[in-house]
């Protein structure tokens, strides 16, 4: 018999309502929503439907508490759920419980994880979980002992998992530093007006590349080769798939080796290096090589290095918004090496760039291992078998 069977193995559980006072405490009437431009800016975080929306001076609760989006969940297969501790603020998008007398709040809200919230919503496109359905949610209490161990097995698990979470983001982190230094470095030309010990010569843009010319019907168009600034990545990490996809029209057409790069807000640093052929709409910049001195890996490198951000920065157009001026990213002056230095560049920052990708798509599937691991012993150790499958409130 395995430890989980022996902790639950006789275990006496009995079943209540959330809308049982004698275990359950709903404290909604401390809720306030304030707009965000008359919110004062502090340290205690202000809770949405979703997660923490601001830090603001001033809170509602204090305390250890359960918040359950009323309405507006992203997902209502996957409600949300959040644990909040300490003094915070609580708009009207949440419903704020916790768990009194026998029932452990922390319990409470591991078990709430599990439980089917589309019945009990009501709505069409917002669905809304009102108060009246909110009570009727029934919930099993355990004795207070096989609560607290259950508690510490699953935060176990939580707790693995952000520091594995910690560790990954940290060395991922540095790797893109390592990758963005050497990558000045390799571009750098001294006041001999050498790179790495090389002559170069100075190039425009203009004069080696241009703005694509190609057009391309929305019909060869899906999601995983439209680009919009919306599904590049900030930070140069490249693109995802789009969740738009245009349907009619035409489009202006990229092809494999091309660079495309965001308009809007040049400071995010989205660019991406194409490895394959579609189309894109009037916020991306698809710069398309004509010239044969440059090895296209090598003119990437160059538009992904910060000192052409900032070149873009300084020239972008609008407070709010800003573009980046099409002209005068095209006067962009760079050093060019003989295609064999390109190349050996090139060379250099691949390797990093496929350590940090390797990492990039590593952590999300570490994460997702370790997700699996406590949902598996979460459904374990939460489920109970209804022993009053008639039961009322008291």
């Amino acid at each position: 018999m395995s430890y989980l069977e022996k902790l639950l193995e006789g275990v006496e559980v009995e079943w209540s309502v959330l809308g049982n006072e004698n275990y359950v405490q709903i404290a909604n009437s401390g809720r306030k929503p304030v707009e965000a431009s008359l919110r004062i800016i502090g340290e205690i975080p202000y809770y949405g439907a979703n997660n923490i929306q601001d830090y603001v001076e001033g809170f509602t609760h204090d305390g250890e508490y359960i918040l359950i989006a009323e309405d507006g969940s992203k997902n209502i297969e996957n409600y949300s759920i959040q644990y909040a501790v300490g003094k915070f603020w609580a708009n009207n998008h949440v419903h704020v419980i916790r768990g009194v007398n026998n029932l452990s709040t922390k319990f409470l809200y591991h078990y709430l994880q599990i439980v089917k919230f589309i019945p009990f919503l009501t709505g069409g496109g917002r669905a809304k979980l009102t108060k009246g359905k909110l009570v009727e949610i029934l919930i099993p209490i355990p004795p207070l002992s096989v609560q607290a161990e259950i508690v510490r097995i699953l935060d176990t698990f939580t707790e693995l998992t952000a520091e594995l979470t910690a560790e990954l983001t940290a060395e991922l982190t540095a790797r893109k530093k390592q990758y963005n230094y050497y990558r000045e470095q390799l571009l750098m030309v001294n006041d001999k007006g050498l790179m790495n010990n090389e002559k170069v010569e100075w190039k425009t843009l203009g004069e080696v590349g241009e703005y694509s010319r190609k057009r391309v019907s929305s019909s060869s168009i899906d999601k995983s080769n439209y680009v919009g600034v919306d599904n590049l990545l900030q930070n140069r990490a490249g693109k995802t798939d789009s969740n738009y996809v245009p349907t009619e029209g035409n489009l202006t057409g990229y092809s494999i080796g091309d660079v495309l790069i965001g308009n809007i807000r040049p400071y995010l640093k989205k660019i991406w290096h194409s490895d394959r052929s579609g189309g894109t709409n009037g916020d991306v910049l698809v710069i398309h090589l004509i010239s044969r001195e440059l090895d296209p890996k090598f003119l990437y490198q160059v538009l992904a290095d910060n000192r052409f951000f900032e070149y873009n920065m300084q020239h972008a157009k609008g407070a709010k918004m800003p573009r980046g001026n099409k002209d005068k990213i095209l006067e962009y002056r760079f050093p060019v090496p003989s295609l064999e230095e390109q190349a050996r560049i090139v060379s250099i920052l691949d390797k990093f760039d496929t350590l940090t990708t390797s990492i990039s798509e590593g952590l999300p599937k570490e994460i997702e291992l370790r997700k699996k691991q406590y949902e598996y012993y979460r459904d374990r150790l939460l489920t109970f078998k209804v022993s009053e499958p008639g039961f009322s409130q008291d």
